[in-house]
């Protein structure tokens, strides 16, 4: 009994110290923050039911965004047959959406293989092989996925800037 309860905590501390890089992870691949805090949720449940299959405590961080990658894209795929109200409002004509200021916000409007890039690297402090692990990619490519993401951070914040964003 005394080392379910064991388990419990040190998980609860090791969910704690990283729900922050988990929703930025979520974020980076769903549309709404509502979606991200979702997709968390379940990757904590499928966390807690595979920790036994966690045999390095050091790969926890990247263990835990990968299962969060991984509900995000299901959760994504999942919603494609789904039409939101506020999304048929805007395809009828309604007001266009403002612009999003902010680095963050630009981080959001890169695509999404360098949103997740960039999150990974500048956000979570990760280096580009621990990002390749977790997404599942050469290193190369997180390396390009990083540079085109530069590029076009830096021509995005040069439009906020050129507007007075």
């Amino acid at each position: 009994m005394e080392n379910n309860q064991d388990n419990r905590q040190r998980f609860a501390a090791l969910i704690r110290e990283h729900s922050h890089s988990m929703f930025r992870a979520a974020r980076a691949i769903l549309d709404c923050d509502a979606d991200a805090e979702d997709a968390v949720g379940e990757s904590v449940l499928l966390a807690w039911q595979a920790l036994p299959k966690l045999k390095n405590q050091d790969a926890a961080r990247r263990w835990l965004l990968k299962i969060t990658v991984n509900c995000a894209y299901g959760q994504r795929r999942s919603q494609q047959r789904v039409v939101y109200m506020d999304d048929l409002s805007h395809a009828a004509g309604s007001a266009p959406l403002p612009e999003p200021s902010g680095l963050w916000d630009a981080v959001l409007r890169l695509p999404e293989d360098q949103r997740l890039a960039v999150m990974f690297y500048y956000y979570e402090d990760m280096p580009v092989a621990e990002i390749a692990k977790t997404l599942g990619v050469a290193q190369g490519t997180v390396k390009s996925r990083l540079s085109r993401g530069r590029e076009r951070l830096r021509a995005l914040l040069r439009e906020e800037e050129a507007y007075g964003f």
